[in-house]
């Protein structure tokens, strides 16, 4: 079987890309298929987490063996398939590629593509420009138009009544799915 992969990030509104890869492929090859299809190095730590609907993080599936003293089950990239794990479309994956701000891809298993098998992970689409795999906390910084104790200050200071907002000022948030248009 072959999984056909869509990455999204809340950075990059025009950024997508699609991977195919084996169903009995490890999550580290499908690790150095994402950061190849970005143009990352792969000098960083990084995690998939298996998600619910709503993208509540589940498993944690890790680069390197974590020492966890933890109850739950521990996954290992090298060492874990991806159908151990994944066995339904529409199965939601975080990719965190940058733990210190929990920067993350958005991935869905798309469709399970039956009867067919890769020797190899491929790119099969590339839109767009990735964000940046590591943040520059100086540009951050000097990005910022106020300092963020003046912003603390400023927002406690000021009466916040929740009755003056309306629902419709917000949207829907939890309407529809951004892979749906893929």
């Amino acid at each position: 079987m072959v999984y056909r992969f869509i990455i999204l990030s809340d950075e990059s509104d025009n950024f997508r890309r699609e991977i195919l890869i084996d169903s009995d492929a490890t999550f580290f090859d499908l690790y150095e298929a994402v950061l190849d299809s970005v143009g990352f190095t792969k000098d960083q730590m990084a995690s998939f987490f298996i998600c619910d609907d709503e993208w509540n993080k589940e498993n944690e599936i890790t680069l390197i063996e974590m020492d966890t003293s933890s109850e739950e089950d521990s996954y290992v990239m090298d060492a874990t398939r991806l159908n151990e794990l994944l066995e339904d479309e529409r199965q939601k994956l975080l990719f965190i590629f940058e733990y210190l701000t929990d920067r993350a891809f958005f991935m869905e298993l798309r469709e399970i593509i039956t009867g067919k098998s890769l020797e190899k992970a491929e790119c099969s689409k590339s839109i767009g420009n990735p964000p940046p795999q590591i943040t520059d906390f100086e540009e951050f910084e000097a990005k910022a138009a106020v300092p963020l104790t003046q912003i603390e200050e400023d927002f406690f200071e000021e009466d916040f009544n929740l009755d003056e907002y309306e629902e419709e000022d917000f949207g829907n948030l939890s309407e529809g799915n951004p892979f749906d248009n893929y």
